[in-house]
């Protein structure tokens, strides 16, 4: 059985850190460019471009639900390795 990071030591505290950092990177990250689209879209509609707030809320709702799982997993994630179980 694999052992827990020990983060008491600097080399192997940042070597985790980073492997934290890559758990759910995709999903963290496409919820952010999301966003971003959800909001540039908001500001299309208010300003040039007529179109429901259906559309926008949607967009930013997908991006909501993304990041919200990605913090999700990578919770999940750290509490299994911090139980020796990765």
């Amino acid at each position: 059985m694999p052992t827990p990071p020990r983060l008491n030591d600097p080399a192997e505290r940042a070597a985790y850190k980073a492997e934290l950092r890559a758990v759910a990177r995709p999903l963290r990250m496409g919820a952010v460019w999301l966003a971003v689209l959800g909001a540039l879209l908001a500001a299309l509609r208010a300003k040039v471009w007529p179109m429901p707030i259906a559309v926008p809320a949607a967009v930013l709702g997908v991006a909501f639900f993304l990041m919200v799982l990605g913090i999700t997993v990578r919770v999940k994630y750290h509490q299994r390795r911090m139980r020796g179980e990765l």
